[in-house]
Formats: C-alpha cells, sequence, structure tokens
C-alpha cells in the first residue's frame, strides 16, 4: 500500500518535472518575436507565402474587402480604396481610442463598428471566418512595419490595466502572464519553448488549431491552461490587455499571418 502511494507521488512528481521542465535556452531582456521560439520548419513555413497557410485567409480578406454589404451595398473598398495603401501601417497602431465608443477597441472591433456605423451592416461573429479573413487582410498590409503604439493619454489608463491583469494572478494553478512570458521565456513547458508573448503575427495561424484564431482565441487557451474562468471574446479587459502587449512589443515588426505550434 505504502509503496503503491510512492510509486504515485513519483509519476507525479516525473510528470510535473516535465511540464515545468529545464531552460533549453535563456531569455533576453530584449523583446524577441515569439518566431525566435519555434522551429526552423515552422519559421520558413511563415516566410514562405505560398507555404503560409494563413496566407489562405488573407486572401479571403481580399475579396470580403471588395464585397458590397449593408442595404446600399457598400463595401471596405467604397471608403478607404487600395488596402495596400490605405491600411498600411494601420495594425500596428492597434488597439486604439475610439471616441464614439468612449473606449479602446482592437483591430476585429474597428472592422466591426464599420460594418455597422459604415455600411449598416450586422457585426461579424467573432472567432469567425469571414471576421478573421478581413482582419488578416488589413494586418498583412502593415506586415514587416514597426509596431508603434499611439501617444494617446486616453489609452494610459487601459495599459495600466492591460498590466495589472497580465502581473495578475489566477485560477487554480495560480498563476499570471507574468510567471510564464517574464520570468520563464526561453524555458521549456510540456516540450515547447515559452516566448516572451509578444502579439505580433495575429491573427495567425496554429499548428495545434490547424486554424487561423484571434489573440484573444489565444489569451482564452492560456486562461483555461491555468484553470481560470476566461473572459468572453470582446471583453474590455482582453482590449486593455492587447494594449499592454502591444506597449512591450513597440519596435518589433508586424508578421500578420503568423505561423505558431
Amino acid at each position: 500500500m505504502r509503496a503503491g502511494r510512492y510509486l504515485v507521488v513519483g509519476l507525479a512528481a516525473v510528470l510535473l518535472c516535465g511540464a515545468v521542465a529545464v531552460a533549453a535556452q535563456e531569455g533576453s531582456d530584449r523583446p524577441r518575436s515569439g518566431l525566435d521560439f519555434v522551429s526552423p520548419e515552422t519559421r520558413a513555413m511563415q516566410a514562405e507565402d505560398t507555404a503560409n497557410p494563413g496566407m489562405l485567409w488573407v486572401e479571403d480578406g481580399k475579396r470580403l474587402w471588395a464585397a458590397p454589404a449593408g442595404p446600399d451595398g457598400r463595401s471596405c473598398a467604397s471608403c478607404h480604396g487600395e488596402a495596400a495603401k490605405s491600411m498600411r501601417g494601420v495594425a500596428a497602431r492597434y488597439p486604439a481610442f475610439d471616441a464614439h465608443r468612449r473606449r479602446p477597441v482592437d483591430l476585429q472591433g474597428r472592422v466591426n463598428s464599420c460594418r455597422q456605423d459604415q455600411q449598416g451592416a450586422a457585426p461579424l461573429p467573432t472567432e469567425s471566418d469571414d471576421l478573421l479573413a478581413l482582419t488578416a487582410y488589413v494586418a498583412h498590409q502593415s506586415r514587416g512595419l514597426p509596431i508603434a503604439p499611439p501617444s494617446d493619454p486616453r489609452l494610459t489608463p487601459h495599459i495600466e490595466n492591460g498590466r495589472r491583469l497580465y502581473e495578475q494572478r489566477m485560477g487554480q494553478l495560480d498563476l499570471s502572464c507574468a510567471a510564464c512570458h517574464d520570468a520563464l521565456a526561453g524555458r521549456r513547458l510540456s516540450g515547447s519553448l515559452i516566448p516572451q508573448a509578444h502579439p505580433t503575427a495575429y491573427p495567425l495561424y496554429r499548428l495545434e488549431w490547424q486554424t487561423v484564431g484571434s489573440l484573444q482565441r489565444r489569451l482564452r487557451n492560456c486562461m483555461i491552461g491555468v484553470r481560470a474562468e476566461p473572459f468572453d471574446y470582446g471583453a474590455p479587459e482582453f482590449v486593455d490587455l492587447e494594449l499592454y502587449l502591444m506597449s512591450r512589443a513597440r519596435g518589433l515588426p508586424v508578421e500578420t499571418p503568423g505561423v505558431r505550434p
């Protein structure tokens, strides 16, 4: 009986060690894209547009950009023209403050507010292929540009709230974002390197998902992983978190669509 208990405890210790794992490479104080923490094969997949599965969503977004919507049949292009020019640099500056809504909105929120306010169309459902495609297409126009959050004092309390959420321990495992992505960046968790949590490539194609997903989906996954109740899609807490994450990633290039494990 006692030997059985020792065996269980020993197995638990082995599993815990395997989950937390040993350092494979030291983290760095300088900001590093999550691309630095993936395999050479995954980096090559992201770099080559014909091999990057996220480009399928970008191409679909290009179609949707020109598609009429709403009672007047207006498209995104009706107002903004050629996305390669009008949307260049936009993703590098989001989330941004929306004066009409009196709060910050992320890029997906901006797409849907334009649909409602300018086209008179229904908002696209969260995590729907159409919303991800349009957002990926818009963000793709900023690929290679440095992230440059706006210097807007109205955003300051939201960035500070995002910092608080990033550092707040939560869930049954009592972990924060910082506990992994600051303290353990560069180490391994269940065989995968822990990145610094810079949102440079969203929406991105995740091999685990076999589809494109938003930053909010990834944040929800992390919250579920620490056994916490995740915020709803579109929650202001997620926008505040993204604001803080973008402030940490200042200067890193936009990569959309990224590819991650």
